[in-house]
């Protein structure tokens, strides 16, 4: 080999070499971009300012003479009274006392006469307000008491209790309610409802909220199970998973676990599922066992398991992919750029259909007329892009990812009801994210 061959087989080399430096060098690049913009808010700690009057631990203390010591004469001290221990709960004295007399069905007053009866009380709330609702039920016995009732009747007569959502219990349906309400729509924790329950009058502690939360769930249960039987009876259903930090006791930390929700894309109603933070395809595959139909969700794994299912037909989520994309901009404008554009033209035709209020064979009928080309030109984009870039660069993972959902992605051009993201049930999700913030954490499973 010659000294010219030699050189032009270094010059190549170094050139190959200079290449790759130069994809890693913006993969990092892009890494920090990113990381940078996941930043949010001041992480530093600041020192409190230095207090000249703070005595120094480390600096010698100069000995105290005897002269400067100041005898304090003795005097006898008067005994405090001890206070009274802390009650936990206190009584219902405090509140608003409404009274309301239950008599029972048809007595017989010539036979009967009042010999007494019984109060229960129970905690009620309107809005700003809580009160104690005191039942009263009359009690009655024979006049005569040599005499015998007659067939059917009792010697002492009285008025059923009504039913109460907790057995024994002195919370009403109306502050269990509300309860639950603050929990769920307006996020607030029960150590918060505590304290607003102390502004109305009424100490509460965060126990007694826990164990009226249980039977309450119990009560509900029935109408969960409705729930669930009606969402999963609709033919186009979409799913998505969130996480839920849960304290693990064995290990002094919280455990990232997951919050399954299922959505019907026909009419909007939904239900979460959760088995012990699981986030396995055994859990989604249980709880779709039966189910036949269209079903959308993000690119995880897990939902795999029915790519070769005949009852089941997965549907991608574009949003999914053009987030990916957005994020490369930054490491690959170009590539990155070209895609959000031609994904940004499916978004159009979804807009001129909902300006237009087409109806669903209409809407399927103008996706297969505009948008199947536009999906084709990406999908042969993606083939001649992906060999030009670095395969761990965030381009080529957002082309790796879009390429291998991109057969789920065209279902949605056969039928109108489909959406072309799973969006919708992102924002179901949104609430649960809300929660988390405030709650910040589940005490158990």
């Amino acid at each position: 080999m010659t000294q010219e061959q030699t050189l032009e087989l270094l010059v190549k080399t170094l050139t190959d070499q200079n290449a790759m430096l130069q994809q890693q060098l913006q993969h990092l690049t892009a890494q920090l971009a990113w990381m940078n913009r996941q930043m949010f808010g001041r992480k530093s700690e600041k020192l409190s300012p230095f207090d000249p009057n703070q005595p120094s631990l480390f600096e010698p203390i100069a000995p105290i003479k005897v002269e400067e010591l100041v005898i304090i004469p003795e005097v006898e001290i008067p005994s405090v009274p001890k206070k009274k221990p802390h009650k936990s709960r206190q009584g219902l004295e405090d509140l608003p006392i409404v009274e309301e007399t239950i008599e029972p069905e048809s007595v017989d007053l010539s036979r009967y006469k009042r010999i007494g009866e019984q109060r229960t009380s129970t905690l009620e709330f309107t809005p700003g307000k809580l009160y104690v609702k005191v039942l009263i039920r009359p009690k009655y016995g024979l006049k005569d008491s040599s005499a015998l009732p007659k067939e059917g009747e009792s010697a002492v007569v009285i008025a059923p209790l009504p039913l109460a959502p907790i057995h024994k219990g002195m919370a009403s349906a109306s502050l269990l309610a509300e309860v639950l309400l603050q929990k769920y729509q307006y996020h607030i924790p029960f150590y918060r409802q505590v304290q607003q329950f102390r502004h109305l009058g009424f100490k509460v502690s965060e126990n007694t909220l826990s164990g009226w939360f249980k039977p309450v769930c119990g009560l509900l249960r029935p109408l969960y199970e409705v729930l669930k039987g009606e969402v999963l009876s609709s033919d186009y259903i979409q799913v998505d998973e969130t996480t839920l930090p849960v304290v693990n006791k064995d290990k002094h930390k919280t455990d990232k676990e997951y919050l399954w929700m299922i959505r019907s894309g026909c009419n909007g109603s939904l239900f979460f599922h959760y088995d012990n933070g699981s986030r396995s395809q055994r859990v989604i595959k249980e709880l779709l066992n039966d189910y036949q139909g269209y079903l959308q969700c993000d690119g995880y794994k897990g939902y795999n398991v029915f790519e070769q299912s005949s009852r089941v037909c997965l549907v991608g989520c574009l949003a999914h992919i053009r987030r990916y994309f957005e994020n490369a901009l930054n490491e690959s404008k170009t590539f990155a750029e070209y895609a959000l554009k031609r994904i940004q033209a499916l978004y159009k035709i979804e807009h001129n259909a909902n300006q237009a209020n087409l109806s669903y064979k209409e809407r399927a009928k103008l996706r297969q007329k505009n948008a199947t080309h536009i999906l084709d030109e990406l999908e042969q984009w993606m083939q001649d892009s992906y060999s030009r870039v670095y395969p761990k660069s965030l381009i080529g993972k957002a082309i790796a990812y879009a390429y291998s959902l991109w057969s789920r992605m065209r279902v949605y051009l056969k039928d109108g009801r489909i959406k072309i993201d799973n969006n919708l049930a992102e924002n179901a999700i949104r609430p649960i994210a809300l929660s988390r913030k405030n709650f910040l954490f589940c005490g158990n499973h």
